[in-house]
């Protein structure tokens, strides 16, 4: 069967921790990155710097009414055995979710693009998006011609990008027409990443979230 998605609520809960067999371990805490802007409420998850602006990355089926949502990261800060303290520690982005309403999720189920069907898929398979400059987003799919010059390395995505500086790789960038888009880096970098559809009590869109792999599902533990 397909991949199945662990609690993500767990991502996103202060102290909740893992390990890796060879002894490194993480903590995961949660970081605003900034309210995103879904005027359609189509929502894409793509690699900014190679997708934006070429009509490439299609708004998943599922859509949310149009309004403005709040956006976290789920940052993973790393130590490996004998490390000493660091002024500024190795983080990785583990997940980001878009919060659509404040609701415990009672279910999972994956994100899907127009024409995929989750019978193609293989034993753990998932469809994902696929990342080839260690970045990804979340942006309303009428913002795709918002943010000019981002293939050629420059342009507002870039700028916010540069000036996060030692805190966790997230940002928010200001495009045209009052469009916006929230960016992170992507856990370890290029690969390609599944996005779950979280749904409440009563079936409704409480989030969506999209998994790095860095967390590994298995190995990780509550918050005390």
């Amino acid at each position: 069967m397909p991949m199945t998605a662990p609690d993500y609520t767990r991502y996103f809960t202060p102290g909740t921790s893992f390990s890796y067999e060879n002894g490194r371990t993480g903590t995961l805490s949660p970081v605003e990155v900034g309210e995103l802007a879904l005027p359609t409420g189509r929502l894409v998850a793509c690699d900014p710097f190679v997708s934006l602006g070429h009509g490439e990355s299609e708004p998943f089926t599922v859509t949310v009414a149009p309004g403005r949502y709040p956006v976290q990261a789920a940052v993973a800060t790393l130590v490996d055995p004998g490390e000493e303290p660091d002024p500024h520690p190795h983080t990785r982005i583990a997940a980001v979710r878009l919060v659509v309403r404040a609701a415990p999720v009672a279910a999972w189920e994956m994100a899907l693009l127009p024409g995929q069907d989750l019978a193609e898929l293989g034993e753990d398979e998932f469809f994902g998006y696929g990342v080839d400059a260690g970045a990804g987003c979340f942006h309303d799919a009428s913002a795709d011609d918002a943010f000019p010059g981002t293939d050629e390395d420059e342009g507002a995505v870039w700028a916010a990008m540069e000036g996060v500086g030692h805190g966790p790789e997230v940002f928010l960038a200001e495009g045209e027409d009052r469009h916006n888009l929230a960016g992170f880096t992507s856990g370890w970098g290029d690969g390609c990443y599944p996005t779950w559809i979280g749904r409440d009590a009563d079936g409704e869109v409480a989030c969506f979230v999209t998994d790095f792999l860095v967390a590994p599902p298995e190995l990780v533990d509550p918050a005390a």
